[in-house]
Formats: structure tokens, C-alpha cells, sequence
């Protein structure tokens, strides 16, 4: 990613970062630990997961850690796109689902001659 419109996280900025709120920045790295350690899912799982969510939230800071974190942790390059077309799903299925929502609107919506 060379041309984007998302400044980099310098170890100036993260500092900073840190520096701004330390007991909230100490707190979100404590619970980013536990929630990326082996539980009942294996870390590989866990980031698989964190891969297809950043994807569907679109922050790319998330996209290349978890991305990178996944490989690390041993997923191959089918896996992680396979989470990537599955969080594209959910995404596409959420608005598919939703036009529930914009049906109703229209029958209650509907000049009376129709």
C-alpha cells in the first residue's frame, strides 16, 4: 500500500498515542493480547476472523496487521481470501437482508391507487 490517503503509524505517533491516554492505551493492549491468545479458538482462527471483519469495516491498518498476523500464525493465502469472500458475503447478505426493511417502507409508502 505506497499511495494512499492513510498516514502510517510511526513509533513517533504510536508513542504519542500512548502518551495522550496510557492507562486506556495499556488497557487495549492487555485485551488485544487476551482476545489473540489460544482459547477456545486457535489464534490462526482468531485472525482469520480479525481479517474478514477488517475487511468489512475497511480500515486498512487492520486489513495489513491482521493479514500479516494470519500468515504468522499459519494461515495460507487460500484461507485468508476464503475469509475475505465470506466477509463480502456477510456484507452483500446484510444489505440483500435489509431490503426487507425498504419493502415495508414502500407498501406503507404507496400512493393509494396502486
Amino acid at each position: 500500500m505506497t499511495d494512499t490517503p492513510y498516514s502510517p503509524t510511526t513509533p513517533e505517533i504510536a508513542g504519542w498515542r500512548k502518551q495522550l491516554a496510557p492507562g486506556i492505551h495499556e488497557a487495549f493492549e492487555n485485551f488485544s493480547r487476551a482476545v489473540f491468545t489460544d482459547g477456545a479458538l486457535p489464534e490462526k482462527t482468531e485472525q482469520l476472523i480479525a481479517v474478514a471483519v477488517a475487511h468489512v469495516t475497511q480500515c486498512p491498518y487492520c486489513i495489513n496487521g491482521h493479514t500479516r498476523l494470519a500468515r504468522r500464525s499459519g494461515a495460507g493465502p487460500e484461507e485468508i481470501m476464503e475469509a475475505i469472500w465470506v466477509a463480502a458475503e456477510m456484507r452483500a447478505g446484510g444489505a440483500y437482508a435489509h431490503a426487507t426493511l425498504a419493502l415495508h417502507a414502500m407498501r406503507e409508502a404507496a400512493p393509494d391507487d396502486e
